[in-house]
This record gives structure tokens, C-alpha cells and sequence, in this order.
């Protein structure tokens, strides 16, 4: 089963934390792709990788660059995987029904969102009655990442 990994944001918004998740991703050799709410936010996250630190950049694209397969983040709002990803990084509450295609998931979450929080628990329950490995994550003081709970 796949492994999901629920990341509670508490310190730092989804624009900071998203970046530097998918920096480690691409390091630990993985393809990201990106499922966010809608049409508006995929522009606005590829705005933010292309200028999230001055000293570097992510490589990605989405439907309005084009080229998915050559892109090693794919963004988008659609229940796809066009750039044959391994790891699926879900924000804004959006949802794939794939998760079980992919070797590790994330599942990001504005904490200070009790919608967003409820929601969550309600995918948690869910995909461990799927039988799926799932880890909880709340973000620090300092906007790293701290093991809560595993199921």
C-alpha cells in the first residue's frame, strides 16, 4: 500500500512549506505532481516555485507550459499523472483517487482551517480503512516537520 503522509501547517503557509518539500523530493529522486484546488492556485504555486529563493529554482510545469512528460513537478488541478510521477503532493483539500498509484503521497493542510482539519481526519479514517501506511506530520516553531502519529 502506499505510504501518506498528512503535513499540518501551523507556522508556515503552503506557498513556503510546498517548495522546499518538493526540493527534498527531487533529491531523494522522486517525480512530483502537484494537485491543487483549482486552475487559479496551480498559477499561483507555479508563480512561487519559479521565485521561491533568489539562488535557485524548482524545475515544473503545467497545462500552460506543456511537455509534461519532461517536467519533473507537474502541476495541476485535475485527477491526472501525465509526467508519470511517484510521489503525489495534494493541497487545498483536493483529492486524488490514485493515491494507491503512487509509491509515497503527501497530504498538505492549513491547520488554522478547521474545515481543512476536519477534512483531513475524514481522508485519514478513510485511507486507513484502505489499508494505506499513513504518517502524521505537524509543522514546528521554526516551519520543520515533527512525527505526531503513524497508523
Amino acid at each position: 500500500m502506499t505510504q501518506i503522509g498528512f503535513y499540518h501547517l501551523m507556522r508556515l503557509p503552503l506557498e513556503q512549506a510546498l517548495p522546499k518539500l518538493l526540493d527534498k523530493a527531487l533529491a531523494a529522486g522522486f517525480r512530483a505532481l502537484v494537485l491543487a484546488g483549482s486552475a487559479e492556485r496551480v498559477e499561483a504555486l507555479n508563480d512561487r516555485l519559479w521565485t521561491f529563493e533568489s539562488d535557485s529554482w524548482l524545475p515544473h510545469g503545467s497545462a500552460k507550459d506543456g511537455e509534461s512528460a519532461l517536467q519533473p513537478i507537474w502541476l495541476t488541478h485535475t485527477d491526472e499523472n501525465p509526467n508519470n510521477a511517484t510521489i503525489l503532493v495534494m493541497c487545498d483539500g483536493a483529492e486524488s483517487g490514485q493515491v494507491a498509484g503512487f509509491q509515497r503521497c503527501l497530504d498538505l493542510f492549513d491547520g488554522n482551517d478547521p474545515e481543512a482539519v476536519q477534512s483531513a481526519r475524514e481522508r485519514w479514517k478513510r485511507w486507513k480503512a484502505e489499508g494505506h501506511d499513513l504518517i502524521y506530520y505537524q509543522q514546528t516553531e521554526r516551519g520543520g516537520w515533527e512525527e505526531k502519529a503513524r497508523s
